[in-house]
């Protein structure tokens, strides 16, 4: 497969049919180029759609969290809650966040 970068700015050109013709569009700044046929590989464009990251609600599931003894990076108190959440992509690990059970400090660690 062939790679292209745009001679104005730049950034990775893709390829895009018109037609029976290959003509290579800059993602950045548009301009096009006229492109042959051969070693390109056009894929279908699919939409991304970004959905909200549904958060834990601590107060809620308190009972059902394990607690830990980790030292608060703020107060450094020692006693947290913990959980494992998927914040990326399925193939990735989850994120550990930890909230200290005296200030209520939050924070994560991503494998």
């Amino acid at each position: 497969m062939a790679i292209k970068f745009c001679r104005k700015c730049g950034c990775m050109m893709l390829p895009e049919k018109n037609q029976d013709k290959v003509v290579w569009i800059c993602r950045k700044c548009g301009r096009k180029e006229k492109g042959d046929n051969t070693n390109v590989l056009i894929t279908s464009k699919e939409k991304v759609h970004r959905v909200a990251i549904p958060v834990v609600d601590i107060e809620k599931e308190k009972d059902k969290l394990s607690m830990i003894d980790l030292e608060c990076h703020k107060c450094k108190n020692v006693g947290v809650m913990w959980w494992l959440q998927q914040t990326r992509a399925g193939d990735e690990p989850a994120t550990r966040f930890y909230k200290c059970i005296k200030c209520g400090f939050t924070w994560r660690e991503s494998s």
